[in-house]
């Protein structure tokens, strides 16, 4: 079983993608926000469900991108 803290995260994480879901991962999100609200915990099938979805929807930021815009911290050292 997995832990009720994980099953919290990912549904605020998903909310922010239910825009783009389809009407099926519509509906099966609608269910799994009904089952946290009753504090229901979920099983390993469902828990399998959700972070499908999550990884499906939810793409980390590429930090490395934005390096060019921080100075190194050799270069720091440098101007000290």
């Amino acid at each position: 079983m997995s832990s009720f803290r994980d099953q919290r995260k990912y549904l605020e994480t998903l909310k922010k993608y239910e825009r783009k879901f389809t009407r099926q991962e519509y509906e099966e999100y609608k269910m799994f926000i009904k089952r946290d609200k009753d504090d229901d915990e979920f099983d390993t099938v469902t828990m399998k469900r959700i972070k499908e979805l999550h990884d499906k929807y939810h793409k980390p930021v590429d930090t490395s991108k934005y390096d060019k815009f921080f100075k190194k911290s050799s270069e720091e050292e440098h101007y000290e």
